[in-house]
């Protein structure tokens, strides 16, 4: 994937950036997605993707990619800044869970703090994906598009 700086900012209401992630957006609780907010896309944004991924989790994949992939949405409208909390709306991927649409952090028991990474993902065009797509494969098809991205960081750990 090409370099894509931006100077677009990702929030989240139910945590702060390197902050932990309540128990209600994880695996042990209501296993929801979090409210997720973003600003200053860059000029012509046309449309958006959203990925959370923890590349500290101890998978390696076929492909040689690392990490697991916790939600991948895309098929987000340019004129949406924000997710509302367990968002159904626009296009679900498929997670490393083997199924689609968003599922929470929880890490291997014993095996320390890892970090989740909500990307957002700025597009000079919209999308007309079809659903079920992994995170390769949406990156394939995006990549051309990808006028800038940011992230918010939360961690999580269970004991």
């Amino acid at each position: 994937m090409g370099f894509a700086p931006s100077t677009m900012s990702v929030t989240c209401p139910a945590f702060e950036n390197h902050g932990s992630i309540p128990t209600r957006y994880t695996g042990e609780g209501e296993d929801v997605s979090p409210e997720i907010r973003w600003s200053g896309a860059p000029e012509g944004t046309k449309g958006y993707a959203v990925i959370c991924h923890d590349p500290d989790a101890p998978l390696v994949s076929d492909n040689g990619t690392y990490g697991f992939v916790h939600w991948v949405l895309y098929n987000i409208p340019g004129d949406v800044s924000a997710l509302e909390e367990g968002v159904q709306k626009f296009t679900q991927g498929s997670n490393n869970f083997g199924k689609h649409g968003y599922g929470g952090p929880m890490p291997p028991n014993g095996h320390g703090t890892h970090l989740y990474y909500f990307w957002v993902l700025a597009l000079d065009s919209e999308t007309v994906l079809p659903e079920g797509l992994t995170m390769w494969q949406l990156l394939k098809e995006i990549e051309p598009h990808v006028l800038g991205m940011s992230r918010l960081i939360g961690s999580y750990k269970r004991d």
